[in-house]
């Protein structure tokens, strides 16, 4: 069998996984607990969002996830410990879209997610045909083909944002972690990005975990929600019973008015306070 056969094929059984459970998390860094009892279960193709007041430790539980930092507990893809492999077979399970990743300014667009495909290529190797394919598809997809030999220093937000996803999805990981996707995008572009995302997760069967500051669009694209409240969570589950006015108002120390959206779906409502 052909190494790009090969690639193909074990890229498809990567496909079948995806279920992820955290047991028992906790981590400190600089000798300072930032998580500790965190608990979740995200069946494969689901999507979880995390939210949380600032300093909850929402950054930190994705890079536990991804591995990127040290932890106590257990990660598991499927019932099988993550991080039990090598570095290139945990990026065969996570793709990681930090909230501020590096963008060299002169790197061309197609050039920055190629980077996802490293996973694959041997480490005297160069990207082969496959590689390139695959690369060259998600920016189809992602309606970034036109834009594959501009150089990053001259994108807009949301094409820079879109660039990071595109390096994250040719990595054709089963498990996608993405640490606050809208940053900084006004509304049509945290839209766009939200909505592109849901459509690649069901097409492809991703499980989705994302960190999200806007709690109404964490109401309207994830099946549940998961609620840290420093460094431990507090409130799980379907978007209706976490995204409440009692528990926002005690967990973010905010005044919120909670409706039904499309689909019952929660949208939150910042609400003045009287006298205001």
């Amino acid at each position: 069998m052909s190494a790009p056969a090969r690639e193909g094929r074990n890229e498809a059984a990567r496909k079948t996984v995806g279920g992820l459970a955290v047991r028992g998390l906790g981590v400190d860094l600089g000798g300072k607990p930032v998580l500790s009892g965190v608990e979740l279960t995200v069946p494969g193709g689901a999507w979880l969002a995390v939210i949380g007041p600032n300093g909850a430790g929402k950054s930190t539980l994705l890079k536990a996830i991804a591995g990127v930092v040290p932890y106590a507990g257990a990660v598991l893809v499927d019932g099988e410990p993550a991080h039990a492999g090598s570095l290139r077979e945990r990026a065969r399970l996570f793709a990681y879209a930090p909230q501020t990743p590096s963008l060299p300014p002169d790197m061309t667009v197609f050039d920055y997610a190629l980077l996802g495909r490293t996973p694959y290529i041997s480490y005297l190797g160069r990207e082969g045909r496959t590689d390139r394919e695959i690369t060259a598809s998600v920016l189809d997809r992602l309606g970034l083909a036109a834009l594959a030999r501009r150089r990053l220093a001259h994108l807009s937000g949301g094409e820079r944002q879109r660039v990071v996803l595109a390096r994250a999805l040719a990595q054709r990981a089963p498990i996608l972690l993405l640490d606050e996707p809208t940053t900084a995008l006004d509304l049509g572009h945290q839209q766009q990005v939200l909505e592109l995302v849901d459509r690649l997760r069901l097409a492809d069967g991703l499980t989705v975990v994302a960190v999200l500051h806007d709690l109404s669009l964490a109401g309207q694209y994830a099946d549940a929600v998961l609620l840290l409240s420093q460094g431990r969570p507090v409130a799980a589950g379907p978007p209706a019973e976490v995204l409440t006015a009692t528990s926002l108002a005690e967990h973010f120390g905010a005044r919120v008015r909670v409706e039904a959206g499309p689909g019952d779906r929660p949208l939150i409502h910042l609400v003045r306070p009287e006298g205001g």
